[in-house]
């Protein structure tokens, strides 16, 4: 592809060089930049790509993408105002478009995104309309198959991603959408069909300087859908959402169960085998039934199966759909120990997503609930002490330990969360290892206890410093069970 086709549209500041070079391939990387490729100069947090377009331009990369002027001989330079936004729009040039071609689903929220993507994903699949991943867990695109490196990508990884599923006959895909990637134009070009509000509650304010400023950038999503909005109505954020967005052309659908909604549900079970309603759309109305506890279930499920009704699916095969799918790795995943100890490992990070699983766990707990979670480092300080309030609050005993202190000393971390905490109260301890942390509470537990433990979910690693080692909280417990059986 020449150089001006995959440019098509930019705003470009000006151009040296030959703009009708042939390119071949397209990176930020420099050390996957080489002959034929186009390297694009990112600013980013750590360090700057402009710095490293000579070590490009020696592997014989000879096209640029920058943002200022580059001194390179018999190089095309092209500059523009955002690298990172034209980075959007040369690589969806570059692989053709593909978002157009797909069904594209996004879904953004502070909690739920993971577990309705995965549900999207699930019912599609089973009824023969082959769907592809990207999220905070994995990507799958037909041809990829791995963990995510995060909930969502950069853009030339997206487009390719989009690229592949097309080309293994995959119709439809579920995307996490992330604050960071609408803030940073990782998603500009992407052709939403439908896009999915969960909710939004404290977080990443280490990132945006205001829950308003968070707001705003989860808000841009749902103008660049083309099919439909669909909206959680009983979150307060979500409802002014929903009124700003019913002036667009593009159709706004609210669901929720407490609020009056376009689609809702109506009589709601939920006990530790799992939770079943009925979902009540204008054309019709379907039983839902999944072995996942829990009133976020209601919303996560009826999220999902929004999604699907809009596809114009009916409810016999929503029903069908939505009652095949299992649980999602990592969130509120069960295990059951011998001596009648429960564990459950949760990703719950936020302030909202903890206070739901707790409560969740008080509903179905025979015994005790005893918690066991930390903060993560180098991230948002100010719900530290709200969580630890939380779990105080929620919990019969809380076991206050690390998750990730990344450059942070753990201890300092923990002294924040337990600010949160009221002394007198007690029912909690310190235990700064992870590990020490989990089997002190699997240890102290009796027959009908519930043990969460809360931070991590999926992830089987722990970032101390600058290193990156295994760490599997589900391995740990399962462990203390076997040891206690």
């Amino acid at each position: 592809m020449k150089l001006s086709d995959m440019l098509s549209g930019a705003q470009i500041v000006s151009v040296s060089g030959d703009f009708e070079t042939e390119v071949g391939s397209i990176t930020y990387d420099s050390r996957k930049a080489g002959k034929g490729s186009l390297f694009i100069c990112i600013k980013g947090l750590a360090s700057d790509g402009h710095d490293y377009a000579k070590s490009a331009y020696d592997s014989g990369c000879r096209a640029f993408l920058a943002e200022r002027e580059l001194e390179l001989e018999d190089a095309c330079v092209a500059v523009v105002e955002d690298s990172r936004r034209e980075m959007a729009r040369a690589a969806d040039n570059f692989y053709g478009n593909p978002s157009k071609r797909l069904d594209l689903v996004g879904v953004t929220g502070t909690n739920g995104k993971t577990t309705t993507t995965y549900l999207i994903k699930s019912a599609l699949d089973h009824l023969g309309r082959a769907c592809g991943l990207i999220g905070t867990i994995r990507t799958y695109t037909g041809r990829v198959d791995a963990e995510s490196e995060r909930t969502t990508p950069e853009s030339i990884e997206l487009h390719s991603h989009f690229s592949d599923m097309l080309s293994c006959g995959i119709g439809s895909c579920a995307m996490e959408v992330s604050s960071h990637s609408l803030e940073l134009h990782r998603v500009d070009f992407c052709d939403f069909k439908y896009s999915v509000f969960t909710n939004l509650t404290q977080d990443h304010l280490d990132f945006h300087p205001d829950l308003e400023s968070y707001m705003k950038a989860k808000e841009k999503l749902f103008y660049m859908t083309s099919k439909a909005n669909i909206i959680n109505i009983d979150d307060k954020h979500g409802k002014a959402l929903y009124e700003r967005l019913k002036a667009l052309e593009t159709p706004c659908v609210s669901y929720g169960i407490k609020e009056e909604a376009d689609v809702s549900a109506k009589d709601i079970s939920m006990d530790a085998s799992g939770t079943s309603y009925t979902m009540v759309t204008p054309d019709f109305e379907c039983n839902i039934e999944v072995a996942i506890p829990g009133e976020f279930t209601v919303y996560n499920t009826l999220a999902a199966a929004s999604v699907l009704y809009l596809m114009g699916i009916g409810g016999a095969d929503i029903s069908s759909a939505m009652n095949s799918c299992s649980g999602v790795p990592g969130r509120f995943e069960s295990i059951a120990g011998k001596n009648g100890v429960t564990v459950i490992v949760d990703y719950a990070h936020t302030p909202d997503a903890l206070e739901n699983i707790l409560k969740t766990a008080r509903g179905i707990a025979k015994g005790r609930v005893i918690t066991v979670f930390g903060c993560g480092g180098d991230r948002d300080k100010t719900k530290r002490p709200i969580m630890g309030e939380i779990s105080q609050r929620l919990s019969d005993f809380s076991v206050i330990t690390s998750d990730n202190p990344r450059t942070e000393e753990p201890q300092m971390i923990i002294e924040d969360i337990v600010a949160g905490l009221d002394a007198q109260k007690g029912a909690f301890t310190v235990v700064v290892d992870r590990k020490e942390a989990i089997g002190t509470a699997i240890k102290m537990a009796g027959p009908h206890d519930i043990v969460i433990v809360a931070g991590k979910g999926h992830e089987d690693y722990q970032i101390i410093g600058k290193q990156k080692i295994h760490f599997d909280d589900k391995e740990v417990a399962r462990a203390y069970l076997e040891e206690g059986k």
